[in-house]
């Protein structure tokens, strides 16, 4: 008699095909409780649940390396924010804000006597189809049009973001 591990791994793949076949598949998440953008990687990545379910290539800002210390240095933030707003009629198609600066990111800044700067976003690009080099942003975090209008469609205000190096 099969041990029923050995069953289990026949019956398996016979299981995923009546699946299948029935129409019964497990359905993707319709929204993210999470978003995780890994600079280094160039990533942005939806998560529901502690599981990665849609992932988009970004662009930064044209000096991507470390947080973001003070307006114009082209740095995009690192850390933890929330998307705080949503703004369907952006400049660069469709947006939403994330909450830099928080108030470490202000007490740096201002330790320096400099500003934070602010109105850090994802965001689309200007026209549908432009391609862009790969790092182009004053500090926000831009997708294509095209993902910018699913991440739209996913993604509520209060969602958190984790932005790492």
């Amino acid at each position: 008699m099969a041990k029923p591990a050995t069953r289990l791994k026949f019956l398996l793949p016979g299981a995923v095909l009546l699946m299948a076949i029935c129409g019964w598949a497990i359905a993707e998440p319709s929204k993210a409780t999470r978003i995780h953008v890994d600079k280094s990687e160039r990533i942005l990545k939806l998560i529901h649940e502690g599981e990665a379910f849609r992932t988009y290539p970004v662009a930064l800002g044209d000096s991507p390396q470390g947080h973001k210390l003070y307006e114009g240095d082209e740095r995009t933030p690192e850390g933890l924010y929330l998307i705080d707003g949503r703004n369907p009629n952006s400049h660069y198609h469709l947006s939403l804000s994330i909450s830099y600066p928080n108030s470490r990111d202000v007490a740096r800044a201002r330790s320096r006597g400099l500003d934070p700067g602010g109105q850090i976003m994802i965001h689309g690009t200007l026209e549908r189809g432009e391609r862009r080099r790969s790092d182009w942003t004053d500090g926000c975090i831009a997708v294509s049009n095209a993902a910018m209008e699913e991440i739209w469609q996913m993604v509520d205000e209060g969602t958190l973001i984790e932005i790492t190096p």
